[in-house]
C-alpha cells in the first residue's frame, strides 16, 4: 500500500497563494490517477482537482484558473498550487490515489484577513 503525506498548508490572506504537496512512500511516476480533495469546516469532503497517469488534469469549477495540479516524478509528489485564494477555499486538503483508495491525513488551509 502507498502511504501519502500532505504538507504546505497554513494561514493566508485573501488573494494569497500556497503550494501543497502530496508525498508518496513509493514511486507514483506516470502511474495512478491522483486527486486533491478539501473538506470545509462543517461540510462534506469535495473533489478539487485530479491528474491522470498521462498528466491530463481536471478541476472543480470554482477553482479553475486559480489552482494548478502537477506531478513531480523525481520527488514522487503531486503538488497543488493555490493562487488568488478566497475565504471559501478554507478547509483540510487531502490527496488520494483513486484506484487504491489511499488517503493522506490532510493539511489545513485557512484563508482569512
Amino acid at each position: 500500500q502507498v502511504q501519502l503525506v500532505e504538507s504546505g498548508g497554513g494561514v493566508v490572506q485573501p488573494g494569497g497563494s500556497l503550494r501543497l504537496s502530496c508525498a508518496a512512500s513509493k514511486s507514483i511516476a506516470n502511474r495512478y490517477y491522483v486527486e486533491w480533495y478539501r473538506q470545509p469546516p462543517g461540510k462534506e469532503r469535495e473533489l478539487v482537482a485530479g491528474i491522470t497517469s498521462r498528466n491530463i488534469t481536471h478541476y472543480e469549477d470554482s477553482v479553475k484558473g486559480r489552482f494548478t495540479i502537477s506531478r513531480d516524478n523525481a520527488k514522487t509528489q503531486v503538488n497543488l498550487q493555490l493562487t488568488n485564494l478566497k475565504p471559501d477555499d478554507t478547509g483540510v486538503y487531502y490527496c488520494r490515489i483513486n484506484t487504491l483508495n489511499a488517503w493522506g491525513k490532510g493539511t489545513l488551509v485557512t484563508v482569512s484577513s
